[in-house]
């Protein structure tokens, strides 16, 4: 979402039961496939490298277990941003502005896996608990003793992130796949400055050096 959105794309994000070509149809885009699936089957994936050179305003249907299925599920909250190490700057930025302007509370969801470890238990997701982390590390807010926990374990592994996101069970898994430069591109923290937000039924980018308007 991070990436797309920072080159001016629009996602919609797919539950599993959607059809993700007939959103693509009736959006005028395309369909995210399996990162196997580029260039066989479309152009664009789960791999954030994918979207590097997208057309701004390209639309794309995104169907994810994960981070997608949370985003259609979570979109009636008055604010829904999507984060990651990459923009945890930015997004905390926004979600500043918000908390300043009203009296909302925060809610930061770690999406997590739906696969399965290597010992048959539900994965967890070290990287989006450290992306999490991130961007709570840049609040200034009173928090939960989860939250602060969570922002201790960035604070902790702050500059080793390559490598915990190089060798934690998603990054091997990915790495055997042969994208390992997926890896080594979501472990760069605020490496974009740009946030995802989502409206109506997608995620676009919200411009930082205007007033925020949601």
């Amino acid at each position: 979402m991070a990436t797309a959105t920072w080159r001016k794309a629009l996602i919609y994000p797919c539950l599993e039961e959607d059809d993700p070509g007939k959103i693509a149809r009736d959006i005028g885009g395309h369909v995210a496939v399996r990162r196997t699936e580029v260039p066989a089957k479309g152009r664009f994936s789960l791999s954030p490298l994918s979207y590097l050179e997208i057309e701004p305003g390209t639309r794309v249907a995104l169907p994810s277990p994960n981070g997608a299925t949370i985003s259609r599920l979570a979109g009636r909250v008055p604010y829904l941003l999507a984060g990651a190490l990459i923009n945890a700057r930015s997004t905390a930025s926004v979600i500043k502005s918000i908390l300043k302007k009203s009296d909302l509370n925060l809610t930061i969801i770690a999406c997590g896996e739906r696969e399965k470890s290597s010992e048959g238990q539900i994965r967890w997701a070290v990287e989006d608990y450290l992306g999490a982390g991130a961007i709570m590390a840049a609040l200034d807010f009173e928090k939960s003793t989860e939250a602060g926990v969570c922002e201790g374990a960035f604070i902790y592994h702050n500059n080793n992130l390559d490598k915990i996101l190089w060798d934690c069970e998603s990054g091997v898994e990915l790495r055997e796949m042969g994208f390992g430069g997926d890896v080594k591109y979501a472990a760069q923290l605020n490496k974009l400055e740009s946030a995802a937000v989502l409206r109506d039924d997608h995620y676009y980018k919200l411009d930082l050096n205007t007033d925020l308007v949601l």
